[in-house]
Formats: C-alpha cells, structure tokens, sequence
C-alpha cells in the first residue's frame, strides 16, 4: 500500500514537476553540423535525438550525434586537471595550482633552452569550436608564430593552399552545388559517411539520390568501392596517388577536343596558357599507367562532365593525401573551368555565409602558405601550421630552435601522423608538456599537466568556419544544454589564460587585446559568443548595428531556435575571388612549378609484390576520442585490414586471418577481412585506432584497441608543395604472421 503525505488541511502534497525542457543546437563532432535535440531534465540529458525542423539536416542525424550525450557524461572524461606523478600515472589538482605550474613549466623551458624551445600542435576540433579558433592567435602569439603544428596537414593542407593561390584566401573553397547538379564526379571522398568535407553537407546518402532521381548521373572515382561509391551509377577504380593523373588526363581530352569553356577562361582567369602549354604535351597513354583508368574512360568522362549542362567535379581527402595532393586539387579545378563548371547553377559555387570566416582570416598565422618553414627540412607552413610529419624531428634534433617543451590542444598525434611510434618517443623526451584535453590518451600521457575543457554543450556557439563550406547558406545559433560547472573553464578560457601567463593575449593582436583587457576589468568579459555576434551584424546579412534595421542580429538568432535558411548557393566568381585584379591566379609559381615537375618526371609505379595501404572512415569514427563510447564501438571488430581476395590468396591468407603487415618504418599483426571492394594490389586500414597504451584511463577504448594505422606509415615522405602527409599510396608487404595467432570473428 502506497503512503501519501498530507498538508495541513488533509489535502495530498503532490510532488514538485520537475523542469524539463528540450534544447535544440548543432552538432559539433564533425562537419555535417547537423541539428540536434536534447533533451534536459534538471542537469542531467535524458534523451538526444534528430532536429526534424532543422533547416539544413532536416530530421538526419548520424550516430555520433546521437552519442553526445554519452559523450559529455562519459566517466573517463577529465573534468578537474591532472598531473603526472613520478609514477606515470595522474592526481587531480585545482585550477589555479594547474595554470600556474603549466606557466612556470612553460617558462623554465624557455628560460633554458631559449625563446624558440616552445611548440604548439592543434588538432582539428578546433575548427568545431569557434571560441578557441579565436583564441588560438593569442596562444601562437605567446609561444612563438613559426612552432605551431597541427592536423591540417593530414587531410586538408593541399586544398588551403590551393585556394589561396588560386582566389586570393585559404577559406575560398568551390562547392559542388548538390541541390541542382545533374552530373557529380567525385574524386576520393565518401560523403555518405562523412557527410561531406569541404561540402558540408547532412544526409548525403539522400541528396545522391536525389540527384539520380531527377535525371542525374553520379560517378565516383576511389580505390575502394565505399560506401558512396554503392549509391553511384558507376564507380571508377584507380591507383592511390593516380588522381592528378586522371585528372590532368580529363583536361588534356577538353584542350584536344576543343570542349574548353573559353569565355570563362578569359573573364575569370589569369595565366591559362600557361598551363594549357604543359597539359597539351603529356601523353594519354602515360597518364594512363600512373592512375591505373584506361584511356577510353579518362575521355568518356571528360566529355560527359562538358556535355552536362550541370556538372561538377568534387574531390577530397583521398586525393589531398598522396603524393600529388596540391597539383591534384589544383587539377579539380582546372577540369571545372575548363568545363565550364565554375560558377554556375549546378557547378562549382562559392557560399556567400552570414558568418564569414575568410573577415577573420588576418588574424595572426591564419591565411597564407610558405612564409616559413620548418627547422631540420625546410618544409612549408600552410595556414600558419607547419606539416605535422616534421613534428618528430623538431623535437629530436639538436641545435638552435630544438623544441623541448609543447602545448597541444585537443590533438591526439601520436595516433594521427606518420610514424606515431617514433613520434611517442620523441614527446616521451621533451623537458616539459602541457595538455588541453578531456582525456588521458596516446598523446596527453606524455603530459606533465593536462588542463580539460569544460564540455562543448555547455558553451554558446555561433559557428564561423563551417558555414564557408555548406551547400546551402544557412546561420544557426547553438545555446548551451547545461550550465558550465564552478570549476569548469571553457576551451578558449584556458587558451587565454596560458596566452597571457605567456605573454600573449587573446587575439594576439595588441590593440583588440587591450581593449578586451579593459573590458574584462569593467566587468564584461567578452566572449567568442559576442564577437561572432559582432561579425553576424556587420556582415553581409547582418543589421549592421541599426536598431530600425530587420537584418540579422543576435536575437534573430536566438529567436530562430531550428536556424535561419539564406537560400541556395550563388552564382558568380569574380565578386567573391580576393586578388586585386578579381581574376583566379592559374600561374601562381608553387602550382605551376608542381605541374612541370610532375610532366617531367615519371611518377614510381608499383613494384611486384607490393601494395598500397590507404585510410578510410566509418560512419561511428571521426576522432580517436570517440573510441571511448560504448555506442560507438559495440558489434563486430572495425580495426581490419580490408584485401582484395587476390591478393590475400598470394599471401596464403584465408578471411579472419591474422597477417603481418610491413612498411618502411614498421611492421606488425593486423586482422584481415577479405572484401572485392578493393582494388586488386591495394588495402585498407581505418584511421583513429591503436589504444594499447592509455589502459584504465579509458576503459572502453582499451578493450578493443585495434592497431594505428599510421604506424606504419612514413614520416620520411611527404607531398612536394605542401608537405602533406602521404597517408595514401603507402608500400607495403603482406604476408602470414608467425606463429599462427587467433582468427577474428
């Protein structure tokens, strides 16, 4: 029998409702950015789901966003700061013992070993979290501009660069125009996984479909037939690194046959015959053999894209990390104007955002390419960062400007650049290291301190990067979930707090730095949140400050809980392209240079034997850190090897086997999964995985550790112009491990 508990006057006390309420925000785990809501019930979330009245996922999510919640209350993330004990292992300590001694830390580095001793390396969360995009000038400014690293130069330094040669700023990037498009070729991506990059874009699986069912064509070009490749109406396999190949291929075709759009040359470009010149001598049949597509092929599609009204040519990360990865994003766009495909409906088309990142790109170390370059050998900075690959020897090689103290932010590289083993030792031997980061992971453990931020979802987001790349142009608001805690600091925060123990500021600018200052001291301290406000209202939709004005502002905002729909991409180039002259800069000297050296040389081909390891992603992956949620982990093991069965055959391996896998710089175990999704002489590893070493500090990951690919691949070799990392195309040998070890199931 239930007791009830009476008032005074006999009625029963009812209990007190309990505040539920739904926040709707978007995701910020990868690029897709789709909306999302949550669900809150006091201070704990009970439930996340799909936004079905978001204005650009419209209801889609993905199974990382529906993890956010698993995400913020996961118990091995940090929410006090750490320090390492003699013992290896880490005890908590409170903020302002944890600043100081990461300062005083920083400093003894510098105090001995010189002002150039420090380094910074950014991992690519920072493009999802506005605040310490703004707040990483100041840090750099601190530390020293020309020792910052960071993850760009894995996947995305090839398309900065060429963007910034081409039309005057790294954040100028072409977006195929999905919405109208009715002929898409798509050169090593798989949107239907990522949903896009450098294309932002949810629910891709749907917008191909889309395009099939109006009468459209889509075809993409990988090594592997992905998970995009099975929604095309036709897949073409090449060999990794063959891109700029088959590209350049593509352009040869529309030079020969007359199909170039000359009227858009002339208006939009400069320096074309330049290239044409080049182009016109390469031979077909060579080009052929470098990517592994028969001639026959390579003109087909040339003249179908020219023949289509409304093409376009879409390329990403497979063709960024090879060993042509600048002169292959280069070729993309060259093929889509030489097509006739930059700028029109359908085509290539730049986003005109409310929030525009390319106003904040003079920020210090923001924008350009090759204004320095690494110490030991001499490869170049892109966007301020130098190549990730040179990290190691930095650290290892003495003399003036050896790096023996680093600061990371939300970066795991010892699972994410080449030669990761080497990589772990280096950072196991720096004097001092200091971590922003939820988690004790490969890279964080080597720390002294590690300093987390407070969770995303507690923070208020105004997101300025990804709007650059969407294929529609949207703005939306993300209010916090729930409350930051007492002795929780947010990303840019703690940024800021180092910057200026540092002698550093915020922007890293010294006017706008002071006058934070002063604010601050007035008792407003203003936040990323106001600045991206302040860059809504004077920007191309904004109210520009009139209060009679109906334009954007910040309560219109806030106002639009599902965000605001700016309508579809624009049509045009010149008004958008920032050089003086308004024209695309087809002769820029690094582009063109790539281009010659790679007409005069004979690219290596693939010696007997051998095969070529390349990456890929699944859907449940993004970062190493997501490896620590159950959700996103549980079924079958996803750490294998895929084989042509082949090749496998050759090797004397059989499906579930474990193999050895051996490149220049590691061998070891890997399971085998035998798939015809390959191409015959290539295999494939996911990238993220590998952790063996981080144990009770995050318990699920370490269950199920899987091997890091980029053991095995080689920090010795890297991309001419801008020293990517060559995570594609690797050599390899594959043969039985020895003994014989369990089978996978």
């Amino acid at each position: 029998m239930e007791l009830v508990e009476l008032d005074l006057s006999g009625e029963p006390i009812l209990p007190k409702a309990r505040l539920v309420k739904t926040v709707y925000r978007a995701c910020t785990l990868c690029e897709a950015s789709c909306g999302l809501a949550f669900d809150v019930d006091g201070d704990a979330i009970t439930g996340v789901r799909a936004d079905p009245e978001d204005v650009f996922s419209r209801g889609y999510v993905c199974p990382k966003g529906l993890a956010s919640g698993e995400l913020h209350s996961d118990p091995d993330r940090l929410r006090m700061p750490v320090r390492r004990t003699a013992s290896g292992d880490f005890e908590k300590i409170g903020w302002d013992e944890a600043l100081t001694e990461a300062i005083s830390g920083l400093e003894r580095v510098r105090e001995k070993a010189g002002r150039k001793s420090l380094g910074l390396f950014f991992g690519n969360p920072i493009v999802h979290n506005p605040g310490a995009l703004l707040a990483r000038a100041g840090l750099v400014r601190a530390v020293g501009a020309h020792r910052s690293f960071g993850t760009g130069s894995q996947d995305t330094s090839p398309r900065f660069a060429t963007s910034y040669y081409l039309y005057g700023s790294s954040f100028l990037v072409p977006i195929p125009d999905l919405e109208r498009t009715d002929y898409l070729l798509c050169f090593g991506a798989n949107p239907v996984v990522s949903n896009g990059s450098f294309l932002t874009a949810p629910n891709m699986k749907a917008r191909l479909r889309a395009i099939r069912s109006r009468g459209g064509r889509v075809v993409v070009v990988d090594p592997r037939r992905t998970e995009t490749a099975r929604e095309a109406d036709e897949h073409v396999s090449i060999l990794p690194g063959g891109d700029a190949a088959l590209l350049l291929g593509m352009l040869k075709v529309l030079l020969d046959e007359d199909r170039v759009d000359t009227r858009a040359i002339s208006e939009l470009t400069r320096g074309f015959e330049a290239v044409a010149r080049v182009v016109r001598e390469l031979s077909l049949e060579r080009l052929s053999a470098v990517c592994g597509v028969r001639v026959e092929t390579m003109a087909r599609l040339a003249r179908e894209l020219s023949a289509t009204e409304r093409s376009v040519v879409y390329s990403r990360i497979g063709i960024s990390n090879n060993r042509f990865g600048t002169l292959a994003t280069f070729a993309n766009d060259l093929v889509n104007l030489a097509a006739g495909c930059m700028g029109s409906v359908g085509g290539a088309l730049f986003t005109r955002p409310a929030l525009d990142v390319t106003r904040i790109s003079r920020l210090p170390g923001m924008d350009g390419h090759g204004r320095w370059k690494s110490r030991v050998r001499g490869l170049p900075e892109t966007l301020g960062d130098l190549p990730a690959a040179c990290l190691a020897e930095e650290i290892e090689t003495p003399g003036e400007g050896q790096l023996h103290g680093l600061v990371t932010y939300a970066a795991n590289p010892v699972l994410s650049v080449p030669n990761g083993q080497r990589l772990g030792r280096a950072l196991g031997s720096l004097d001092f290291m200091v971590s922003i980061d939820p988690y004790v992971n490969e890279t964080t453990r080597h720390a002294n301190v590690i300093l987390p931020p407070a969770s995303s979802l507690t923070e208020e987001h105004l997101d300025f990067f990804f709007p650059a790349f969407t294929v529609r142009n949207v703005v939306r608001h993300s209010p916090p979930v729930l409350p930051k805690g007492p002795d929780e600091r947010h990303d840019w925060e703690i940024m800021r707090a180092l910057a200026e123990g540092l002698g550093g500021g915020f922007l890293g600018l010294p006017a706008p730095d002071a006058l934070l200052r002063v604010a601050r001291r007035l008792g407003h301290d203003v936040t990323p949140a106001d600045m991206a406000t302040a860059l809504l209202r004077t920007g191309r939709s904004g109210d520009r400050f009139l209060p009679w004005s109906r334009r954007l502002d910040g309560k219109a905002l806030r106002d639009a809980p599902h965000g605001i729909d700016l309508g579809p991409l624009e049509p045009g180039v010149r008004d958008r392209v920032t050089h003086r002259d308004r024209r695309i800069h087809l002769d820029a000297p690094p582009l063109v240079e790539a281009l010659e050296s790679f007409a005069r040389e004979i690219p290596r081909t693939q010696e007997a034997g051998e095969l070529l390891l390349i990456g890929r992603r699944e859907v449940r992956s993004n970062n190493s850190w997501m490896h620590n949620l159950p959700s996103l982990v549980s079924g079958k093991e996803r750490c294998v090897l895929f084989v042509h069965p082949e090749d496998a055959r050759a090797a004397g391996l059989d499906d579930g086997d474990v193999a050895w896998l051996e490149s220049r710089v590691h061998a070891g175990r890997v399971p085998i999964r035998l798939t015809d999704d390959m191409r015959p002489g290539v295999v494939s590893l996911p990238h993220g995985w590998g952790h063996s070493a981080v144990g009770s500090f995050q318990r699920t990951a370490s269950r199920r550790p899987g091997v890091s690919m980029n053991d095995w691949t080689d920090d010795a070799e890297v991309e001419s112009v801008v020293g990517q990392s060559i995570l594609n195309g690797v050599p390899v040998r594959l043969r039985r491990a020895e003994p014989d070890v369990v089978r996978i199931q």
